[in-house]
């Protein structure tokens, strides 16, 4: 398969496969003690995973300042080191958070904020640019993301970023965004049993890289989560916000979503694929533009991702099964 892929009008040339950063930065939290991490990690381990996967081919990081309250973009920044130049980075703004007591605090859309922020990020990355600039905030005004948008045009300008992107699941508000010279992407959901059609057409009517986040579903599509499996109390996944969907609170993963993965599993692990790759691979044969960026947190993991490269995408015919087994 073509292993690389194109981020918008502006050629910015990324692997076919993106790492998320989100695991990467540990634990951290609401306001009211909500766990927005994905538990415990080892710092060491992420950063050999990171440089493992840079080993395999991937070329394409995506974090958010938020993640781990700035730790994830700390780490990532220090993995990444000398062959920062190898490398796309992804980070996104919107959030504000404390970095002491690793707290989401709320949400700041304001130009002045995206500054402040760019700044920061530029810092704990330890880098003199971002490739990839992301609101963070799904749901933000769209008169005030057209002035988000403008500013990006004018960080552009002045080197701090090549490119930026609206990370968020409405099409009419990712098309705000895309009205700027320098957008180049649309973050959005999408995986195997959360198709987004509209978003898919989307970036093939504006030639937007389609940056798939949970294209795993949050762990269900590697088949290691089965339902009553409580998860550690610091993952996100045992007290799921409202938006996360498959897992039910403090009882793991939820038993009809775990019927689905399973009735997948042959179709999704055709030509010798693990059923993680194989949910990569539906990802590649549903959009020419697709870019999965699966979450990490070992070496093992890298390397069981990036290894969905050498297999490639589905065949039209597997795609229209699963389909008919997922009854869409």
């Amino acid at each position: 398969m073509e292993t690389k892929r194109t981020l918008g009008r502006d050629g910015i040339e990324v692997s076919a496969l993106g790492f998320g950063c989100w695991a990467i930065g540990g634990e951290w939290q609401s306001v009211d003690g909500q766990p927005l991490g994905w538990g415990k990690v080892d710092d060491e381990e992420s950063v050999r995973a990171v440089r493992r996967a840079l080993d395999l081919g991937v070329t394409f990081f995506d974090t958010a300042d938020t993640y781990g309250a700035g730790h994830s973009e700390r780490v990532l920044g220090r993995a990444l080191g000398k062959r920062r130049a190898d490398v796309v980075v992804a980070t996104k703004w919107g959030n504000v958070f404390d970095e002491e007591t690793r707290t989401l605090t709320g949400a700041d859309d304001t130009p002045e904020y995206a500054r402040r922020a760019l700044t920061a990020s530029l810092k704990r990355l330890d880098t003199d640019h971002i490739d990839l600039y992301q609101l963070h905030l799904s749901d933000a005004d769209p008169e005030r993301a057209a002035e988000l948008r403008d500013l990006c045009e004018e960080f552009v300008r002045e080197g701090l970023i090549r490119a930026y992107a609206w990370s968020t699941d409405d099409p009419a508000r990712a098309a705000v965004f895309a009205r700027g010279e320098h957008c180049a992407a649309v973050q959005h959901m999408a995986n195997v049993l959360q198709d987004a059609p509209e978003m898919f057409a989307l970036c093939a009517e504006l030639g937007l890289g389609s940056i798939n986040r949970s294209p795993l579903a949050m762990g269900l599509l590697t088949g290691r989560r089965r339902s009553g499996e409580a998860l550690e109390a610091g993952d996100i996944r045992n007290r799921p916000p409202e938006w996360l969907k498959g897992f039910a609170d403090g009882s793991g993963a939820d038993p009809d979503w775990v019927g689905r993965v399973d009735a997948l599993k042959e179709v999704l692990g055709s030509e010798g694929r693990t059923l993680g790759q194989g949910a990569l691979a539906w990802l590649w044969a549903r959009s020419p533009h697709a870019v999965p960026i699966p979450g990490f947190r070992s070496v093992a993991q890298a390397e069981q991702n990036a290894g969905a490269l050498e297999k490639g995408p589905l065949t039209a015919e597997q795609l229209a099964e699963v389909d008919r087994i997922l009854g869409r």
